[in-house]
């Protein structure tokens, strides 16, 4: 566990992790899920993580780059803790107005933290680390709240992203099996 909030995976799993019967985004049905924004919507919970993040964040960080919509939350926190600017990441661009993908301070040339709650497969990281690369940004790190890809594998080697997380699916698994 990178964390050194020793109960923080068995308050989140506690929070997070329902029962019952799901269907989930693939389409397969699962006696089990994980609603992040849960964590998210606990201004304790939030606030927690946003403290570990922080130990992860590299010094050279000159935005934070949330992700639409579970890493803008703790980007916000992030940011107030540690005074670096955020950008607001779209899915995609706008279609109107300024046609932005991300909202914020101009980013060309700067070096973006991405910051998202869950990394399982990495889509959507993937996808908006092209798109602020080829808009002119420098991302080499993602942080995570909670990186779910199977362990030591880094979903996103092929867009050469590091990622850091607070916690692992293994730490979460870790304290619902010890309970």
């Amino acid at each position: 566990m990178t964390t050194t909030d020793d109960s923080l995976a068995a308050d989140i799993d506690a929070c997070c992790r329902l029962t019952g019967e799901f269907t989930l985004r693939s389409g397969q049905v699962s006696s089990e899920y994980f609603d992040k924004y849960l964590f998210e919507a606990d201004p304790l919970l939030l606030g927690r993580v946003a403290r570990e993040m922080i130990q992860l964040i590299p010094q050279d960080a000159e935005l934070l780059g949330g992700l639409e919509m579970g890493g803008i939350p703790i980007a916000t926190v992030v940011s107030s803790i540690l005074g670096t600017p955020t950008l607001f990441v779209r899915k995609e661009a706008k279609a109107y107005g300024t046609c932005k993908l991300a909202e914020g301070p101009d980013f060309a040339g700067k070096r973006v933290t991405i910051i998202e709650d869950v990394i399982t497969t990495g889509g959507a990281v993937r996808d908006a680390t092209r798109a602020l690369r080829e808009a002119g940004a420098i991302v080499e790190v993602v942080v995570c709240a909670i990186d779910r890809s199977p362990a030591g594998e880094n979903p996103l080697a092929d867009v050469d992203l590091e990622v850091r997380a607070v916690l692992t699916k293994a730490d979460l698994d870790a304290v619902r099996h010890a309970g």
